[in-house]
């Protein structure tokens, strides 16, 4: 099975993705958006993308662009996140991360770096590379991108990295889920999740409270539910949604029916059904 994700090697979603990965053999590409247009080109038989983190949120990039291509959700993978900082040596004057890693360390960075500069770059994978290269930037990734401990890192200035200090998240309980996606005809109705996207293509009063009524009316749980602009002009909504259910359920079918009336004058994506695995980051 041709996997990609987020690279290069050594990011989060690299190690998520090697337990989807048939071979551990996984590509990469530089964005989220590529990924996802790679897998419904056809280029790849599965993606994995970051989409939520329990400290920053959502992953908006991953909201457009399970919204605006054709593939489906086949399965969901939860790892906690744990950050180390990364560095040539003591001293440096930047510390380079994803926006997402920097963000889940602000209080960190803020009590023990408050002078030093942030550098926002494509993944954590990439801020390790920078601070390979150059001894003045340090980076925010996972701690085995620094090799063993004990390597007498950066001593002979060969780009090897100490691990200056771990578990430096603002919370103890930082995890991310990724979803796999899939070509669109491999969409599922069995799981014990299911997730779509709804654009009403309408707004007016009680329009939300309707479609969620769809699911409070059949006891049907939402995981999740964020609106993300639709493109089209200011103030236009797409909702993303996930709830505890498959397609496969009649109580699921008929919730859907309901919200595709409501939106008569948009559109409801069904990413599709899955079930969810734990991996130990």
């Amino acid at each position: 099975m041709q996997v990609v994700t987020l690279g290069p090697a050594g990011t989060y979603s690299h190690r998520a993705a090697g337990s989807i990965a048939d071979d551990g053999a996984v590509s990469f590409r530089e964005s989220v958006t590529g990924i996802v247009a790679a897998v419904a080109d056809g280029e790849f038989d599965r993606g994995g993308v970051p989409v939520e983190n329990s400290i920053e949120g959502s992953v908006d990039e991953s909201l457009d662009a399970l919204a605006d291509r054709a593939v489906s959700v086949v399965q969901e993978v939860v790892s906690p996140i744990r950050h180390a900082l990364l560095a040539q040596g003591p001293e440096f004057s930047t510390v380079a991360s994803h926006p997402q890693a920097l963000a889940q360390c602000r209080e960190y960075l803020a009590e023990h770096y408050p002078d030093v500069s942030q550098e926002a770059v494509a993944s954590t994978a990439r801020g390790v590379e920078r601070a390979r290269e150059d001894p003045s930037v340090a980076a925010i990734g996972h701690p085995a991108n620094a090799g063993s401990p004990g390597q007498g890192a950066g001593e002979d200035g060969d780009g090897t990295l100490q691990r200056i200090a771990e578990n430096i998240q603002d919370h103890d309980s930082n995890a991310t889920r990724f979803l796999v996606v899939a070509p669109e005809s491999e969409r599922s109705e069995a799981g014990g999740k299911t997730s779509i996207v709804a654009y009403p293509g309408a707004n007016y009063p009680g329009l939300l409270l309707e479609l969620l009524e769809s699911f409070a009316d059949r006891d049907i749980n939402l995981t999740r539910i964020e609106s993300r602009p639709s493109g089209r002009r200011l103030g236009d909504y797409c909702f993303h949604v996930d709830f505890e259910a498959g397609l496969y359920e009649a109580r699921a079918q008929e919730a859907l029916a309901e919200i595709e009336e409501v939106c008569a004058d948009g559109w409801v994506k069904r990413l599709g059904s899955y079930d969810t695995t734990h991996v130990v980051g």
